[in-house]
């Protein structure tokens, strides 16, 4: 009786897991469909282990590769474009391009990430407070967000830039704070929907702190919206510490970055139009694939699309 008492326990937990797994099965099948949304995925994760292998290859080499292939000059080759010993070219201090490119990868997926990571966690916590009690803590914390929305993203992070200094501890903190309005309203409309729904009623009834409800409820229901914005909001964030570093206020050289790539190289174009072309490919294909990707994940997790 007492093995049967066990299995009959652990039935409501197993259900729920089955549950989950034959949600997120759903998922992955609609996303299977988009095949744009996959090239996209596809792109992105060959991208993340370029950037691991570069980490993996400076701490092997103790960063003589870094050394001799990313910063190395040779001015007697300056500007020499694509060909089969330098696939992407060199550039205008002799550097070869491709390898620039690849380590270039690290810091916009990774700063572009973790700037949208933070955004995430501050954002939702502020949105779900805001739409949970409403009231005087909706219209405080709202407002603050709106104040902040007045200001374009990449202006504000510029200020914030300008202010602090340039380092890339900088350039981070000033991405994830003009970000973090986008991610407060995503949540807050998610919850001012969830929040009276008879689950909730029901947990609030069996004692459930408002903590425990908000944190264990309302935000788990919340995450569709939040994964298709913060997919958005990577790319966005990208565009951001390319365009930071293009104004000098980013990643300095002779560190490579893609932003900043391009914004050395624009008094070269009419000698050698391959040391912008490229990194300006790079970052176009990067925001594009991230947006498709974020498109094909927003279909897949609507439940209004029977596809």
């Amino acid at each position: 009786m007492s093995g049967g008492g066990k299995i009959t326990a652990a039935q409501p937990a197993r259900r729920k897991l089955q549950r989950q797994r034959s949600l997120w099965g759903e998922v992955w099948r609609r996303l299977r469909k988009n095949r744009l949304a996959l090239a996209g995925m596809g792109f992105l994760i060959a991208m993340l282990l370029i950037a691991v292998s570069t980490i993996v290859i400076d701490v092997a080499s103790n960063n003589r590769i870094y050394d001799d292939y990313v910063i190395k000059q040779n001015l007697r080759l300056r500007l020499q474009g694509p060909g089969l010993k330098y696939p992407f070219g060199l550039d205008e201090f002799g550097r070869n391009i491709l390898f620039r490119m690849l380590w270039a990868a690290r810091y916009s997926l990774f700063m572009g990430t973790a700037a949208i990571v933070i955004s995430t966690i501050i954002g939702g916590v502020l949105g779900a407070l805001a739409g949970y009690y409403g009231k005087i803590a909706d219209n405080g914390i709202m407002r603050f967000m709106d104040i902040l929305l007045a200001i374009p993203s990449m202006l504000l992070a510029t200020a914030i830039v300008a202010a602090l200094g340039t380092s890339l501890i900088n350039v981070l903190i000033a991405i994830a704070i003009a970000y973090i309005p986008t991610f407060a309203r995503t949540i807050r409309a998610s919850v001012l929907t969830i929040k009276d729904q008879e689950y909730i009623e029901a947990a609030r009834a069996l004692g459930a702190g408002d903590m425990r409800i908000i944190f264990k409820y309302i935000v788990p229901n919340s995450m569709a919206p939040l994964i298709v914005q913060a997919t958005l909001g990577v790319a966005g964030a990208i565009l951001s510490i390319a365009g930071l570093s293009f104004l000098g206020l980013g990643i300095q050289p002779p560190t490579p970055e893609w932003g900043s790539m391009l914004s050395g190289a624009r008094s070269y174009i009419r000698e050698g139009w391959h040391i912008t072309v490229i990194p300006g490919l790079g970052i176009m294909l990067t925001i594009l694939a991230l947006n498709v990707l974020g498109d094909g994940l927003r279909d897949a997790l609507d439940p209004r699309l029977k596809t």
